[in-house]
C-alpha cells in the first residue's frame, strides 16, 4: 500500500492555481503552474511566489542554546545577533554533511533552524541527542505549526511593501525581522533567497498560510508576479550554483569538497562536530572538488551521469546537478571530480546515454545578479 503524501497548509491553494502536483521528499507539491521556463523567467525579471512550507523549522532556545549550536554547526553562530541570518552546514564526525540550514537569530537567546524537508526528523533527532549534554536548552520541532512562502525576484520588495508598514529596504541581505504584520498576519520575514535573486521568506502560523499566499498574489497582480513550483526553484538555484542536499551535499562529501569552506569557522575557538576531520582534510588536501561544467558539444547532463577525463578513458566522478540554464541559454552541470581535474578550462567528458560528450570546467556561480547585496 502506497504511503499517503504529506500536504502543506497551501495544498488546496496549489490546486486552485492549477499546480501540477508531484511527490517531493514525501510531500505533495507543485512542480509547475504554467511552465518551468515561464516561471523561471518571471523570477529573474519580475517576481515569483513559492510555498516552501515543506521546509522544517526547529527552535533552539535557552541559556545553553548558543553553546549547543557552536558545537553542532560548523559556522560561527556567536557572530549572530537578533535579526541576523547565518547559513551553515551541520556535519557528522567524519566531516560528511548531515544537512545544511539557515539559522535565524532571534531575541531572547532563540534560534530558528530552517532545515531541508527530507531531513526534518533526522535533524531533530541529531540535535536533540546532543542537546542532552547542555544545561538549560530546549529543542522543539515547530515544522507542523509553521507555513512559509518565498517571494523572489526584482519586484519582490515593491510587492511585499504594499502589505506591510515596516520599511523593507532596512532589512539587509541575510537579515530578518520578527513580528511584522503582513496583510494583518503576524509574520517573521527574512531576506536570503535560494534563487540568486533578491527576495523574502515569510513565516506565519500554518492556518494563516493560504491567506498570506493569496494576499501576496493579489498585491503582485500588476508587477508580473506568478505562482511558481519546484521545477524552476531547481533551475534558478542551479544557475546561482547553490547546493542542494542529496545532490551537492551528503554524508559522503564534506563542506570543503562542496566549495563551502568559507562557512567552516575553524577559528571560532571551540570544538565542533566534524572539526578534526575537516582540519585534517584541509591539511592533507581534498579528495574531490565540486566544479562547474559547460557543455562544449550538444548534450543534456543529468544528475548521476558519469564524468570522464578528456580522453574518455578514465572515470573521474559524477554530475550532481545538470540542466539547461534558461537565463544563460546554456547546458551546464555541477560535478564532483578529483582536484587535479578542477582547474578552469580543463576539458572533461560527460557520459550521456552512452556517448561521452565534451565539456569544460567553468567558474561558478554560473549566474550572479547585478548589484547583489553583500
Amino acid at each position: 500500500m502506497e504511503k499517503e503524501l504529506k500536504k502543506t497548509p497551501l495544498y488546496e491553494t496549489h490546486l486552485k492555481y492549477g499546480g501540477r502536483i508531484i511527490d517531493f521528499e514525501g510531500w505533495a507539491l507543485p512542480v509547475q503552474f504554467s511552465s518551468i521556463k515561464e516561471e523561471h523567467h518571471a523570477c529573474r525579471n519580475a517576481a515569483a511566489l513559492w510555498d516552501v512550507s515543506d521546509m522544517g523549522e526547529i527552535m533552539v532556545e535557552g541559556d545553553g542554546a548558543l553553546d549547543l549550536l557552536q558545537m553542532l554547526l560548523v559556522n560561527d553562530i556567536s557572530k549572530g545577533y537578533p535579526g541576523r541570518v547565518i547559513y551553515t552546514p551541520m556535519c557528522y564526525p567524519t566531516g560528511g554533511v548531515v544537512d545544511d540550514m539557515m539559522v535565524v537569530c532571534l531575541k531572547d537567546q532563540r534560534y530558528l533552524l530552517v532545515v531541508n524537508a527530507g531531513n526534518i526528523e533526522k535533524d531533530y533527532e541529531w540535535i536533540s541527542n546532543l542537546a542532552k549534554y547542555f544545561y538549560r536548552v530546549s529543542v522543539k520541532n515547530l515544522s507542523a505549526d509553521i507555513a512559509e512562502v518565498a517571494l523572489q525576484g526584482p519586484n519582490s520588495e515593491r510587492i511585499l511593501q504594499k502589505l506591510v508598514k515596516y520599511p523593507l529596504n532596512e532589512i539587509k541581505y541575510y537579515h530578518g525581522v520578527e513580528d511584522v504584520e503582513v496583510a494583518g498576519i503576524k509574520c517573521l520575514i527574512t531576506r536570503t533567497g535560494y534563487t540568486g535573486e533578491d527576495g523574502f521568506e515569510i513565516y506565519c502560523k500554518a492556518e494563516e498560510g493560504p491567506h498570506l499566499f493569496e494576499a501576496i498574489m493579489e498585491a503582485g497582480e500588476n508587477d508580473g508576479l506568478v505562482p511558481a513550483g519546484l521545477g524552476c526553484r531547481d533551475t534558478l538555484r542551479f544557475e546561482a550554483s547553490m547546493p542542494l542536499y542529496g545532490q551537492e551535499l551528503d554524508a559522503e562529501h564534506t563542506p570543503l569538497e562542496a566549495g563551502l569552506g568559507r562557512f567552516v569557522a575553524f577559528n571560532k575557538g571551540v570544538y565542533f562536530v566534524g572539526s578534526r576531520a575537516l582540519m585534517e582534510e584541509r591539511e592533507k588536501g581534498l579528495r574531490a572538488k565540486l566544479v562547474g561544467l559547460e557543455m562544449v558539444e550538444k548534450g543534456v547532463p543529468r544528475t548521476g551521469y558519469k564524468v570522464f577525463d578528456e580522453s574518455g578513458e578514465k572515470e573521474l566522478g559524477y554530475v550532481t546537478t545538470g540542466s539547461y540554464a534558461p537565463t544563460l541559454d546554456k547546458y551546464l552541470a555541477m560535478a564532483f571530480v578529483p582536484v587535479e581535474f578542477s582547474q578552469i578550462g580543463t576539458k572533461l567528458r560527460v557520459d550521456i546515454r552512452g556517448k561521452k560528450i565534451l565539456a569544460e570546467v567553468v567558474k561558478m556561480p554560473f549566474y550572479r545578479r547585478e548589484g547583489k547585496k553583500k
